[in-house]
Formats: C-alpha cells, structure tokens, sequence
C-alpha cells in the first residue's frame, strides 16, 4: 500500500528505489513534501534481488549517520555483522589478521543490499506523501513549463507526468543521466577498469562459518584478487576482481576447479558447487562515472543526479552506498538551509559535494592496488603497525586514511591534505629528532676525545 502525496510545494519526482532513492524519499516525504518514486523493476520485496547486483555491502560511519536521520540505524546494525580488520591470504598459505583501527575496536559492517533497501523501502512506503512506483521506467524529462507551471516526467510507453523537481537516483548507468546529454552543456564520461567482478558463495560448514566473521577476507594476488564478507546466514559472499580475460579463459568446469586448487586453494576447498556457481554468475563492470553539471534547471522544472547517477565509483573503498547516503543528507540540509527553495538548495548540494565525490573516487581506485597487491608485502604491514601505534601515541592528532574514510564523516576532499599535513609534520619530527640524535652523538665523541686528551 502506498501513502497519497498530499505536502505542500513542487511535485517531487525521485528517480530509482534503491538505497539512495528510497533513503532521500524518506528524508523528503519527514518535510511535508510530495514525493513519487519511479522504479522501473518490480517490488523487489516481493521478486528479490536483481542478478547481478551485489549481495552485501560494507556500512561505515557516513552511512550509519544517514540511516541515524531516519531512525534506522540499530535496525540496520541488527542485521549487520562487525568486520574489525583484514583477514589476509597470502598466495604462500596461511593468513594473517590486520585490524582496521589501532585499538581493533573499531568496525565496518556487512550488510545484505536486499534488506537494507527492504527495509528502506517499508519505511518510505510508511512515510506520509510518499508513493511507490514499481515498474514504472523513466525515459527522459521535459524541463520546460507546459503551461502548468512543471516540467515532465517522461514514462516509457508514451506517457507523462507532472513534476517540478526531479532527482535521479538511477545508478550508474542512469537513464536520466543520458537524457540530459541531449541538451547540450553536460558532460558525462564512464572509466571502465580492465577488470571486472564476479560474486561465488562460501556456503556455512557444519551449519557456522567456514571462515571468521569478524573480518573482511582478502585474497591478493597481484593483478587479481577475491575478498570475502560474511552474512548473517553464515554464509561468505565472495567477490572476485580479475581482468576480464582471465573469466573468458575459465571456460570448462575443469579449467574453473584447476584455476583456483593452484590461485586459491583454501578457498576452493570451501566451495562445494564451485564450477556451477562460477557458470551460472554473471561478469560485472567496474566503472568509475564522472558528470558534470549534476543540476539542470527549465522554466518547468529542476533536476538533479546524486549517488552513482552522478558520480559511480569502484567498490573498493567501500563507499559506494555510504556516499550516496551522504548526498542524500546533504540535499536535506540544504534544503534546511534555504527555506526549501529548491531553485538555490540544488546548486548548493552541487557545490559543496563534487570535490568530495573526486576525491573519493580517486581514494578508491588507489585502495584496489592496496588490496590486490600491497596488503600481502611485509613492508605494508610493517607500516600499517607503525600507524596504528603513532594513532595510539597521539589520538586525534595522527589518523590513518583508512579511519578518516571509514570511522569519521570528515569531508572526503578534506582527507588527502590533511594526510599530506601529519606525513610533513612526521617527517618534520623525524629529521630534527634524527638532528638531536647526531647532535648527542657528537657531544658524546668530543667529551671522550676530551677525557683522552
């Protein structure tokens, strides 16, 4: 069932009821405003998740935040599992466990996409003024006034709808998002990584996990990797990240079983239906989207990109979601701010979160070669220990990037300088410490040379 829009103001039009779509329906429909939301799938409450989508994802501070806003973030919790560190696999054998923060306290949360987006949805469709869509696909958008004072939703079919602000929140390969090329003035350009992504299940074993829970599993192996995230059925999702020629070479169910008894051995051994599952999952794409201008605004209507409709990043930060969340509280304050003038709200949404977005995109391609490659080399750990016990020397004073993403809501553009800040202070300290040392040094020679003398 589906609550009538009856607030005041412009006719909201939300594109896409995923996580981002759903969370900024409920943010909107909390301030007395029409909202309609078009999905093109069905219910997936009732169908299920789509193939191809990613079974879980990693909730972190910015996205616990946003679900705090709506009074879901213990719901969300409850039915998350904690992963305080890196669980390691060297391609030698063996593993080795690196916490996440220096007092190994501190965790990320695996979290099934399906039933935070369920329960997303059960409380947006329990939200006055907001309606559900569902299988209702948006072709494009008429953003000049037809005489009603809106623009037009355009549905696929042939039939149009009535909206003065609409927000897309289509993902990555949003439909909105190329409607507006046509236009003229925007600019939108997909990076697609030479890798893809492919999701196998580690199954429970003897009725619990096969693998510790507690932690995110990694598999590096130099260009290639597999990780793991566990689920509250006791069960692993794994997600290999290989280029793609490496799937179309598994082409035989021998080939599947032979590749990972000599890449992954430990893992092979825990997967029982490994040939098929490898069969039947699809091969995704990892693509970076970068887009420019995020608002468009016509005499009938406003409409804005957010989440990965405007800026799509790779995965392996683990912040696709919990920056699309943030997009979502930033339109809300803005709107706050302006009285809900959505003519200035929109532009100021633009403005304060695109270089956010940049430098989160960047950070997140960089953290793929850390996982792939360097998390497995001594010297990595070696400096990660070093890290976590100048974090613990001076709390607050000296973060580690991996915590400023994860455990705080400091402005991603805020980060890489900050990082830049405590490395020359470091290295500031480090030479005059080395100064004093050799000065000592020094001191101590010229009192023996004196005592000899």
């Amino acid at each position: 069932m589906t609550a009538e829009p009856t607030g005041p103001g412009p006719r909201v039009a939300v594109v896409g009821a995923g996580l981002a779509g759903s969370l900024l329906a409920i943010l909107l429909g909390r301030r007395g405003l029409a909202v309609t939301v078009y999905e093109r799938r069905p219910d997936p409450r009732a169908t299920g998740a789509e193939r191809g989508r990613s079974i879980n994802l990693a909730l972190s501070a910015r996205g616990l935040a946003a679900l705090d806003a709506v009074g879901l973030r213990e719901l969300a919790l409850e039915q998350a599992l904690p992963m305080r560190g890196r669980m390691v696999h060297p391609a030698g054998g063996g593993h080795n466990f690196q916490p996440y923060s220096a007092g190994g306290e501190r965790a990320i949360h695996s979290i099934s996409r399906a039933g935070l987006n369920a329960a997303l949805l059960d409380t947006a469709e329990a939200t006055p003024g907001v309606t559900l869509r569902f299988g209702a696909r948006v072709t494009g958008v008429d953003t000049g006034d037809d005489g009603t004072g809106a623009g037009r939703l355009l549905l696929e079919g042939g039939a149009t709808e009535l909206a003065g602000v609409v927000l897309a929140c289509d993902g990555a390969y949003s439909a909105m998002r190329r409607a507006l090329r046509p236009d003229g003035g925007f600019e939108a350009g997909q990076d697609f990584l030479e890798h893809g992504y492919k999701e196998l299940t580690i199954p429970p074993r003897d009725g619990d996990f096969a693998l510790d829970p507690g932690a995110l599993h990694i598999w590096p192996r130099g260009t290639a990797m597999m990780i793991a995230l566990p689920n509250v059925d006791r069960s692993f999702t794994c997600t290999l990240f290989w280029p793609k020629e490496e799937f179309e070479a598994l082409d035989a169910p021998a080939r599947v079983r032979g590749h990972f008894r000599a890449a992954y051995p430990d893992a092979a051994a825990l997967i029982p239906d490994l040939a098929e599952d490898f069969a039947r999952n699809p091969v995704g794409s990892l693509v970076t989207v970068r887009s420019r201008p995020w608002v468009r605004e016509g005499d009938g209507a406003v409409v804005a990109l957010l989440g990965d409709a405007a800026h799509a990043i790779v995965p392996f930060f683990g912040q696709g979601a919990n920056c699309a969340f943030e997009d979502c509280l930033e339109i809300d304050r803005c709107l706050t701010e302006t009285g809900g003038d959505w003519s200035r709200a929109l532009p100021m949404y633009q403005e304060r979160r695109t270089a956010n977005t940049d430098a989160i995109a960047e950070m997140a391609l960089d953290n793929f070669v850390e996982m792939r490659d360097r998390v497995a080399s001594p010297v990595y750990r070696a400096r990660t220990a070093a890290q976590h016990a100048l974090e613990r020397r001076l709390p607050g004073r000296y973060v580690s990037r991996y915590e400023l993403v994860s455990f705080s809501t400091l402005p991603y553009a805020e980060i890489p300088a900050r990082i830049r800040r405590q490395n020359r202070i470091l290295a500031g300290a480090a030479a005059a410490g080395g100064l004093l040392v050799a000065a000592g040094l020094l001191a101590a020679r010229q009192r023996r040379s004196a005592t000899r003398s």
